[in-house]
């Protein structure tokens, strides 16, 4: 963890250059090279956009988390009760969801999934080319959205009596809303996943690596539910 700060302007004017330009990029894309690599692109620009300010703050990614776990059983114990969190908090979401005082936007996930990643039904061999890259960004999101997002949060909240609870819903609410641009059971799913994330972050010594293989896990099974 980052030690606090009182330069809480200097966070919030990191924050306004990240989050801008993590929306901005998204505006920007390359029919020719397909979804898989737009992501990647816009993945790795909002990392150089980190590394700035992480530079131009004295602060690492090893500050940040990303470093040698203490305990190879501890981050595996952690990695299972992630997942196991996630598919129960999912689960029970898709229980009350019709109960919810508002209504959800719906959209049909499995063209839009067809569109972005090709037809994998039965097509392995597309599968293990383009995991690679898949697995690459459930890395570098959890570099950004838990590294980086909550711990800047945090500073920007310092005065506050609760900056890291403020700072995991933040993330969170944009991690889902950046994965749909809408309220819908998509974003709600997915803003869940980050809440979980983000509480597994602070509350289990801040190291990345559980978070990293949990998110490898998810995307690999949910690819491979496509094919």
């Amino acid at each position: 963890m980052i030690a606090k700060t009182t330069n809480q302007k200097g966070f919030l004017f990191d924050l306004i250059i990240y989050i801008s330009i993590m929306f901005l990029i998204r505006e920007i894309y390359f029919p020719i090279v397909g979804f898989i690599v737009n992501g990647l692109f816009w993945s790795l620009t909002t990392l150089i956009i980190a590394f700035w300010r992480m530079k131009v703050r004295n602060i690492s990614w090893e500050d940040l988390g990303l470093c040698k776990p203490k305990s190879l059983k501890k981050t595996i114990l952690v990695t299972i009760g992630i997942l196991i969190t996630i598919v129960i908090s999912i689960m029970a979401f898709e229980m009350i969801k019709d109960y919810l005082p508002f209504s959800l936007e719906q959209k049909n996930y499995s063209e839009n999934s067809a569109s972005k990643f090709g037809e994998l039904k039965g097509n392995w061999l597309l599968f293990f080319t383009i995991i690679p890259a898949v697995l690459l960004e459930s890395m570098l999101e959890e570099l950004l959205d838990r590294g980086f997002l909550i711990n800047w949060f945090e500073q920007l909240f310092s005065k506050t009596n609760t900056p890291t609870i403020l700072a995991v819903i933040l993330q969170a609410l944009i991690f889902g809303f950046r994965h749909s641009y809408d309220l819908s059971d998509r974003s709600i799913r997915v803003g869940l996943i980050g809440l979980i994330m983000g509480i597994a972050y602070v509350k289990f010594g801040r190291n990345l690596w559980p978070l990293i293989i949990a998110h490898c896990v998810l995307n690999t099974m949910s690819m491979v539910d496509r094919v």
